[in-house]
């Protein structure tokens, strides 16, 4: 069977992660945290990668499969000629040690169930010892302890370096599955009670998406993102990550396979707005807090994203024993992005900080210490050419979009200062610098004869992020320029009425340099020059799908320019794209019909909350 993306579904501890198949096949799962090894790896390579499969026996699909209303709990359902079972996947919260239960139950007649795991630590790589104790199968290796047990016990055999089971179950009996993760040094952990589990993370859930204050249509699918955003959560931290795996491909068969296990920058502010604005204050604070902690130090040293408490080492390396989903290689972990120069996250993170400030979060003595170090150096930065939002890896180039939040930067920060003159900054150097980076943008970043802004200076190129530009407060949303580059974006990177990030296609770039030369002892002259050059926009070879945050800007910029109706049609295309449990990738490929991408991905799910947020927020349902 040829899996696809959106044929999972996500369960987790808001810690970690499990990614659960159609056929009752658990296929990732990294323990004990988010962008920890793998012991599931099925997802990148085959069965013998790690997977636990649960499953009536001979079974392939489920016959169905849903959420547990407002919840992360998951019921699998299969229909057999024998009768009707229900597989009910969850993790429950910790405090310590992470658990994933699996609890069948019998629905009708009498149904024999199979199970199927494979341990394998390292992403797949090692495989453990396995023994009895305490009516347990332990796993172990090196720094990895699994613990399984069955309650009540069940007939399990281990054969070919596997674990099996199987059992019948009747209408109304259960049979729950716990498995345990510690670390191999330390004693196992307080047993779990599988039953409590489930009735407590039901009602946690149910209690914390009642607390949701939007109450307008789509409702269901809005708490089902905020939901998704909730579980991609590290708790102890308050980070976001963007997605609970890494190596997804925007490609099948492509190279375009990166490890998004990890906190965005540039998430910062759509993902506080949203939480703000959906009434998790909490949640957002958690994540203002992290943002913090995280971008202390040096500004010059600023990084687009870090790990899940702040770690700034992301070295990047591949796997070569895994072959990839859908043979799309190399599987990376890790992300060299990590060291780009993107100028925009100054931008965003200042905005997301403004926007706390203005929402009520409690104050922190040294969130304007910040801002002003990150301005003294946005201040002369903001000239340099950088790799820009979408971390492309060919050469620097001055993006509109950086420009443009710089230009953010130095908006909100001359506004902190009018509003209360006693933070103290050089408030006359930033309205000089904003109004320096305004002109330029316009004039350089514009081309007047197709009335739209372009992906970078000397570029005839479009780029999806220019949809923020009224959005930021760059323009407002009616000035011409600002209608000509939506129309513009819809007509060049549209496809079957979704948007493209930006055109993957060689392009002529025009880049100046200026070089110091030496003419005589002690005597300096500059030489300038214009170069124009063939270069791929991200120096990758392939392509990719239709970016789904990206839609979302679209339909959000038709609202702000009057054309609600459209904006609305085309938010419910996108919602359509979910899968049958409310879930969306990063990509979306129109011609195949499937998602593309790290799976679920968090810029998805809050660009359909902002949305939906945008353009139906003063609704009530029904």
């Amino acid at each position: 069977m040829q899996r696809r993306i959106e044929d999972y579904a996500l369960i987790g501890d808001e810690q970690t992660a499990a990614l659960v198949g159609r056929d009752g096949s658990i296929d990732w799962l990294c323990l004990p945290r988010f962008d920890s090894g793998a012991c599931f790896a099925a997802l990148l390579g085959d069965d013998d990668n790690g997977h636990w499969r649960l499953a009536p026996k001979g079974a392939g699909l489920c016959t169905r499969r849903a959420y547990r209303p407002d919840t992360l709990v998951l019921d699998t359902e299969w229909d057999t000629d024998e009768g009707s079972v229900r597989v009910t996947d969850l993790m429950p919260q910790r405090d310590r040690a992470p658990e994933l239960v699996r609890i069948v139950e019998g629905l009708s007649g009498r149904v024999t169930m199979r199970g199927m795991l494979r341990l394998r630590f390292d992403y797949g790589s090692v495989v453990p010892w396995m023994r009895r104790a305490d009516g347990h199968r332990v796993a172990i290796a090196g720094p990895d302890s699994v613990w399984v047990r069955s309650e009540p016990p069940v007939h399990t055999w281990g054969q070919d370096f596997r674990t099996y089971s199987e059992f019948t179950v009747a209408a109304g009996d259960r049979v729950a599955f716990v498995l345990t993760w510690h670390p191999s040094h330390e004693p196992r952990p307080p047993l779990c009670d599988p039953f409590e589990a489930l009735r407590s993370s039901v009602e946690d859930w149910q209690a914390w998406a009642a607390h949701c204050r939007y109450d307008g249509p789509y409702r269901d699918i809005v708490v089902r993102s905020l939901i998704i955003l909730k579980a991609l959560t590290y708790r102890p931290t308050g980070g976001i990550v963007a997605a609970p795996t890494t190596s997804l491909p925007e490609e099948l068969g492509g190279v375009r396979n990166w490890d998004y296990r990890y906190c965005w920058l540039r998430d910062s502010t759509l993902t506080l707005g949203a939480l703000l604005e959906a009434g998790y204050l909490e949640e957002a604070e958690a994540w203002r807090n992290w943002l913090l902690r995280a971008v202390a130090g040096d500004p010059a040293d600023l990084q687009i994203m870090y790990g899940l408490g702040g770690e700034r080492r992301l070295t990047e390396y591949e796997l070569p024993w895994l072959r990839g989903f859908a043979d799309s290689y190399p599987v990376r972990v890790g992300n060299d992005a990590v060291e780009q120069l993107q100028l925009d996250v100054y931008g965003e993170v200042i905005d997301s900080l403004s926007l706390a400030r203005r929402s009520g979060l409690p104050f922190r003595p040294h969130m304007w210490a910040v801002e002003r170090a990150l301005m003294d150096f946005l201040s002369t930065a903001w000239r340099q050419p950088d790799e820009g939002i979408w971390e492309v890896r060919g050469p620097r180039r001055h993006f509109v979009y950086s420009k443009v939040m710089a230009w953010v930067a130095a908006d909100r920060a001359v506004r902190a200062l009018e509003d209360d003159p006693r933070l103290g900054g050089d408030l006359a150097g930033w309205r000089a610098m904003r109004d320096e980076v305004h002109r330029e943008v316009c004039e350089r970043g514009y081309d007047a004869e197709r009335n739209t802004f372009t992906q970078s200076y000397g570029s005839r190129e479009l780029d999806a992020s220019l949809l923020l530009i009224p959005r930021v407060g760059f323009l407002p949303a009616d000035d011409p320029r600002v209608l000509g580059t939506i129309t513009a974006i819809r007509e060049e990177l549209g496809h079957d009425g979704f948007v493209r990030r930006y055109s993957v296609q060689a392009t002529s770039i025009t880049t100046e340099s200026t070089d110091i030369i030496a003419e005589g002892p002690g005597i300096l002259a500059q030489s300038s020059s214009v170069v124009t050059e063939e270069h791929a926009i991200d120096g990758l070879p392939g392509g990719e799908g239709t970016f789904l945050v990206c839609s979302f800007w679209l339909a959000e910029a038709l609202h702000l320019t009057g054309r609600t109706q459209e904006a609305r049609e085309m938010f419910e295309r996108l919602v359509g794209l979910a899968n049958d449990v409310g879930l969306l990738s990063e990509e979306y490929d129109p011609v195949a019909g499937i998602q593309l991408g790290n799976f679920p991905q968090a810029f998805s799910h809050i660009g359909l909350v902002g949305t939906a947020l945008a353009l139906f927020g003063s609704e009530q349902a029904g």
